[in-house]
């Protein structure tokens, strides 16, 4: 049996993507930039594109800007926000010790530019703390930039809360809400949201197409310099495709979250009862803050890249983590950022699921998974010390 388990990861591209997408890669292929009407008529899409994604989010069309994922929406409005604040000679960044590695690696390139960066705990459960916040907001802080969901353990931020304390402060607020776009209902305005980060191929768009809301009159700077596009904020011949992809699939995922929320919430938590039995196994973050799919779990006494592997050959495709550090043998910063040993971190399991998984499919997860963990236990000298009291068990 084949079961896809990393939808945290990528998710594959829905019909209602690709039947948006095909048209402008056959029929309607003018270069929207162009002045005559086959063009123009292009140029009309992205528009319906646009204005698209900006209802999803409860944003205005001039707000949005199409990028090419997450990554580059984060940077993006990352360095802008730094860029106006060194004009005010304000040089403090405050974010999070699990954010994500295009949130952190930009981090630590401003600050060899001399900017200072304050990274708040996190916590066991995986949640920041508002009065942690409220303590490191200083005069020279010219930026917040606190992730919406957590792309390793999938617990969810109180970003309303964050937004009207930065909105009160006069702070910009930028959040990373890659992971919980498609799957949370997100109200840009309602939120206190100055600039949020969205990536297609979370939500059943293609890979390669993100967009990236900016509150107007929030100043944004090029990373890409070029043509005009974008209102002359994002250089490139657009994406068209992708556009009217993601548009598509974001307007479908968010008419249908009431609907597959709660059947994805179920088998999530069936896949934590069942695989909480596990003797020395725990979840990780919080139990109920979390996004609809993701289950992120360790298990004492094993190598996480071994379970994986075994898994493969069972037929289940799951991952220990974020996709863009997967080659890394350190554990994951998210785990260590919430207080687990290297040796716990290490054995780990990331299972996020969707709404095309099936109850058949969680089975054959409930049924392996112990499985798995009790081969690799039975053959791992560490689990024999551990179980013969040589060294004690840490969960």
């Amino acid at each position: 049996m084949f079961v896809y388990a990393d939808n945290a990861a990528t998710t594959s591209v829905s019909k209602t993507a690709l039947d948006a997408m095909l048209p402008f890669l056959t029929e309607y292929y003018g270069n929207p930039s162009s002045l005559y009407s086959f063009a123009q008529q292009v140029t009309e899409k992205v528009a319906e594109a646009r204005e698209t994604v900006a209802r999803c989010l409860g944003a205005q069309p001039r707000e949005i800007y199409f990028t090419s994922g997450g990554s580059e929406s984060d940077n993006q409005a990352i360095m802008s926000a730094a860029r106006v604040g060194a004009r005010k000679n304000k040089k403090h960044i405050i974010s999070t010790k699990f954010e994500h590695h295009a949130v952190l690696h930009t981090l630590k390139r401003l600050e060899k530019e001399g900017y200072e960066v304050t990274l708040l705990d996190v916590h066991e459960d995986g949640v920041v703390r508002l009065e942690d916040l409220e303590a490191a907001l200083r005069e020279d802080t010219c930026l917040v930039t606190i992730m919406f969901a957590n792309n390793e353990i999938g617990t969810v931020q109180p970003i309303k809360e964050i937004g009207a304390l930065c909105r009160a402060k006069g702070v910009p607020f930028h959040t990373d809400a890659v992971q919980a776009v498609g799957h949370m209902h997100i109200d840009v305005e309602e939120m206190n949201i100055d600039m949020l980060s969205l990536s297609g191929h979370k939500f059943h768009a293609p890979k390669g197409i993100g967009a990236l809301y900016v509150r107007k009159n929030i100043p944004l700077f090029n990373l890409i310099e070029g043509g005009g596009q974008e209102r002359g904020k994002r250089a490139g011949t657009e994406n068209v495709a992708g556009m009217a992809a993601l548009a598509a699939a974001l307007k479908e995922s968010c008419e249908n979250i009431d609907i597959v929320t709660p059947r994805i919430t179920a088998m999530r938590d069936r896949i934590i009862a069942e695989l909480s039995k596990i003797p020395h196994s725990r979840l990780n973050g919080h139990r109920e803050k979390r996004v609809p799919g993701t289950v992120n779990m360790c298990f004492e006494g094993i190598e996480g890249e071994a379970l994986l592997l075994l898994l493969d050959r069972k037929g289940i495709c799951a991952s220990s983590g974020s996709a863009c550090t997967s080659g890394s043998l350190d554990p994951s910063h998210v785990l260590l950022s919430i207080g687990l040993p290297h040796e716990v971190a290490h054995g780990s399991l990331r299972l996020s699921i969707g709404e095309y998984t099936t109850e058949e499919e969680i089975d054959h997860i409930v049924k392996v998974v112990p499985q798995v963990v009790e081969y690799l236990r039975n053959m791992s000298p560490v689990w024999d010390e551990l179980e013969r009291g040589v060294k004690p068990h840490l969960i």
